[in-house]
C-alpha cells in the first residue's frame, strides 16, 4: 500500500505537444455535424487548446490534493483515492467508475461528501469515500493480464475495502462500475450494506401481460436500449470484439485517443450541441490526457472484451437477480438506459430510494455534481432510518 503522486515526465508532455503540432488531418470528410462523428472543425480547436493552452501541470496539483495510493491486488498494479472524512461516525462507500472514466469524474463531490460541515451541508451526511481505478484503467496501468471480469473487479474491490479495515460499506457505481457494484453486492451481501446506482438497465421480463399500460414515457424509455445499440454502441462493439486492433490507433495518435473519449460526452452525456454543454473543456482534456499517459486505450478496452456477457443488447428480456441489501437509483434525464420503475420494483423488492433529476446524463457526478451529492446524501439518509 504505497502513497501516489501524479507526475508525468517532462518529456512526456513535450512528447504530446510535439505529436500534436504535428498532426496529419483527414481530408474529404463531408460536413455532417455530430451524425457521423466528432466534426472536423471542432476537434481542430480542441487540438489547438490542448497543445497551446491546457495547463497538465496545474492539473496534476489539483489531482494531488487527494490522497492516492497504489497496491497490489490479484497481480495488479490497483491505483485508488482514499479520503477519509474528518467525522468518525462517516458512512464507507466505495465509488466505481466506467468507460472512458476514472477518479477524475468523482473530483467534485469529494470535498461535499467527505466533509459536508465545510461545505455548509450537515455532518451526520458524511461519507468515507474509496475510489479507485479498474485494472487497465487509467494509473491502473496496462497490467497485460486476460480475464479482468466484473467478478474478478469486485472480488479485489473486496480484498482492498478489507485491507483498508471496511467492514461495512456502501458500494456506489454507473456504466461498468454499476456491474461491478452490483456483484459485489451479490457476492459479498455480509459486507456490502447498500448499492446505489445511477444507471441500471432493466429488461421487460416477457412475460403475457406486462407491456400493457405502459406511459408514453416508459415506453420511450423502452426504446434507449435499441438506441445505443443501433447508433451510440460502435465503441463498444469495437473494443468488445477487437480490442488489439483499436489499441494501435489510439496508443500512437492523441487526436485520435480525444476523438475517440469527446465523441462519448457528446453522445452520452446530456450535451445538446458539443461536449462542453455538459463537462467543462479542460475537464474533457484530462480525461484524454490521463488515457495518452498512461497508454490505456488498450488495456481498458480489454475490459470490454472480458465481460461481454455484461453489455448492453437489444431484443433480449429476462429478470435481474434481486439483492438483499437497500438499494437506491438516481435517473437522470439524459442518460443513456433509464430504467422503468415497475420493472424495478417487480426485481429489486428492497429498493428504498428512487429520484428522477431534471438534468444531468450518463456522467451524473461530472455534470451534476450538486445534484449528485444530494442524492447520495438523500440516500445515506434512508439508510439511517429505523
Amino acid at each position: 500500500m504505497q502513497p501516489f503522486r501524479v507526475e508525468i515526465p517532462q518529456a512526456d508532455l513535450d512528447d504530446l505537444r510535439r505529436r500534436l503540432a504535428a498532426v496529419r488531418w483527414p481530408v474529404g470528410l463531408p460536413e455532417a455535424g455530430w451524425d457521423r462523428g466528432v466534426p472536423p472543425d471542432y476537434l481542430r480547436d480542441l487540438v489547438r487548446y490542448w497543445q497551446t493552452e491546457y495547463d497538465w501541470r496545474a492539473i496534476e496539483t489539483r489531482l494531488n490534493r487527494f490522497p492516492q495510493y497504489r497496491d497490489e491486488i490479484d497481480g495488479v498494479g490497483v491505483h485508488y483515492l482514499h479520503v477519509r472524512s474528518p467525522e468518525p461516525d462517516a458512512t464507507p462507500m466505495l465509488v466505481t467508475h466506467g468507460w472512458p472514466g476514472s477518479f477524475l469524474e468523482f473530483e467534485e463531490i469529494i470535498g461535499p461528501l467527505t466533509d459536508p460541515r465545510a461545505h455548509g451541508g450537515d455532518p451526520a451526511d458524511a461519507f468515507h469515500l474509496v475510489i479507485p481505478a479498474i485494472p487497465g484503467f487509467g494509473f491502473s496501468g496496462p497490467h497485460g493480464l486476460p480475464g479482468w471480469t466484473v467478478q474478478r473487479t469486485a472480488a479485489a474491490w473486496a480484498e482492498l475495502m478489507e485491507r483498508l479495515g471496511y467492514d461495512h460499506y456502501v458500494a456506489q457505481g454507473a456504466d461498468f462500475g454499476a456491474a461491478v457494484s452490483m456483484v459485489l453486492a451479490h457476492a459479498r451481501p455480509e459486507q456490502v450494506s447498500a448499492l446505489h446506482l445511477n444507471m441500471l438497465v432493466i429488461l421487460p421480463s416477457g412475460e403475457p401481460g406486462e407491456l400493457d399500460g405502459l406511459t408514453e414515457e416508459e415506453q420511450h424509455r423502452l426504446t434507449l436500449l435499441d438506441r445505443f445499440v443501433a447508433e451510440f454502441s460502435g465503441s463498444m462493439k469495437l473494443q468488445s470484439t477487437r480490442p488489439h486492433t483499436i489499441a494501435y490507433p489510439l496508443a500512437d495518435s492523441p487526436v485520435g485517443q480525444l476523438a475517440w473519449i469527446v465523441e462519448k460526452f457528446k453522445d452520452w452525456a446530456q450535451a445538446p450541441n458539443v461536449p462542453e454543454d455538459a463537462v467543462d473543456r479542460d475537464v474533457l482534456l484530462t480525461i484524454a490526457s490521463i488515457y495518452w499517459f498512461t497508454n490505456t486505450a488498450g488495456s481498458s478496452a480489454q475490459f470490454y472484451f472480458d465481460n461481454l456477457p455484461f453489455l448492453p443488447k437489444a431484443g433480449v428480456t429476462g429478470r435481474l437477480n434481486p439483492i438483499s441489501q437497500p438499494l437506491g437509483i438516481a435517473v437522470y434525464p439524459g442518460a443513456l438506459f433509464k430504467p422503468i420503475r415497475r420493472f424495478v420494483d417487480r426485481d429489486f423488492p428492497t429498493l428504498v430510494h428512487w429520484r428522477e433529476h431534471d438534468r444531468g446524463g450518463h456522467f451524473a457526478a461530472l455534470e451534476e455534481p450538486d445534484l449528485f451529492v444530494e442524492d447520495l446524501q438523500a440516500f445515506g439518509r434512508q439508510l439511517k432510518k429505523p
